[in-house]
């Protein structure tokens, strides 16, 4: 069989756009590598807790329920995504790597370790959550010094006694640093200024005055939306604002290198580590697409809000696709209706 459309990849991107695809008269599948819808979200750590509300939680076409001013849990996201499969009956394929991806004539040829599909269209949602960014100085560390990406991190249980550093400013570092800072000696290597916002403002999230002020549609080729994008994410809440101001969790500046046991850090300070956790984020990895064009030569992909330019290949779920909200739950649909409307007009 040969599908109108292939979309690669079931987390939120994917089946926002199996939610439109449903909606059309397109044959289509999607293909997932996971074992079970919302499987990446039960794998990361205990304690994970979304920093946009529910209302600003939700994929195309279903709410998620209860208290809509709550942050969810990552239980609840990965439960909220079986149901929305389900309520949809999206059509998908679990335990299915993509191998390789190419182009013969018009028809595009996915190999797979449960064989091959055909499909007119190919709908890249893999998101941004690819491959841990490590840096390589990390293997100078000693094998008694135990690294984990924050993606691997479950909960403190992991841990061997000693200091811990964490390494990389963003929300998940932020929010791992001040559970383990209850625990043990914590340092938080950061190489930028962090900014702390309040999640709530009066009894509104911080999300909803982004939504009224325009800020999070904001067009990623606006003044605006680039002002934002070349800034680092801010740190929503301030609960490790109030640990760094009574030294629970210490900052340092960023890791420049390692030896054995010690990080070192850009003022020449150093600290002798027992953990260290990467919270360094994912780089791309798209080497099992077998086109030309579709990748620059730093691996990102080449596209227009998602188009790419081989007719009939389109990407969904990056981040800064379109927009702020472009990889978040909620801002995922919107690009997913633009995709769908390429699609049914070419």
């Amino acid at each position: 069989m040969i599908y109108d459309v292939a979309v690669i990849g079931a987390g939120q991107a994917g089946l926002a756009m199996g939610y439109y695809l449903k909606q059309t008269r397109l044959s289509f599948v999607i293909l997932e590598k996971g074992r079970g819808i919302g499987e990446s979200w039960k794998e990361r750590y205990d304690s994970l807790k979304l920093f946009t509300p529910r209302t600003y939680s939700s994929l195309p076409g279903l709410s998620l329920e209860g208290e809509q001013n709550i942050y969810p849990t990552k239980n609840e996201i990965s439960d909220y995504l079986i149901q929305y499969t389900n309520t949809f009956s999206l059509p998908i394929q679990l335990n299915t790597t993509i191998t390789k991806l190419a182009k013969v004539n018009e028809r595009f040829i996915l190999s797979t370790n449960q064989g091959e599909y055909q499909s007119k269209n190919v709908i890249v949602a893999t998101g941004p959550f690819q491959q841990p960014n490590i840096p390589d100085f990390s293997k100078h560390l000693s094998g008694e010094v135990l690294q984990l990406h924050s993606s691997e991190y479950k909960n403190s249980s992991q841990l061997i006694k000693g200091t811990t550093v964490i390494v990389g400013g963003g929300n998940s570092g932020a929010q791992i640093a001040v559970e383990l800072s209850h625990e043990s000696e914590v340092f938080l290597s950061v190489g930028h200024r962090m900014t702390f916002l309040p999640q709530n403002i009066g009894n509104k999230s911080i999300f909803w005055w982004f939504d009224k002020l325009g800020i999070y549609k904001a067009n990623v080729n606006s003044k605006v939306g680039q002002f934002i994008k070349n800034k680092p994410d801010p740190i929503f809440g301030f609960e490790l604002k109030s640990q760094l101001k009574y030294r629970s969790v210490i900052l340092k500046p960023r890791v420049v290198s390692a030896d054995e046991k010690n990080l070192f850090f850009d003022d020449g300070s150093s600290v002798v580590v027992s953990n260290v956790i990467w919270s360094t984020g994912f780089k791309f990895d798209y080497r099992w697409i077998d086109i030309p064009s579709v990748v620059d030569e730093k691996g990102a992909p080449n596209h227009q809000r998602g188009v790419t330019p081989v007719k009939g290949l389109y990407f969904l779920g990056l981040p800064w696709q379109s927009s702020r909200g472009s990889a978040l739950l909620q801002g995922v649909g919107a690009d997913a209706e633009y995709i769908i409307e390429k699609i049914l007009n070419d």
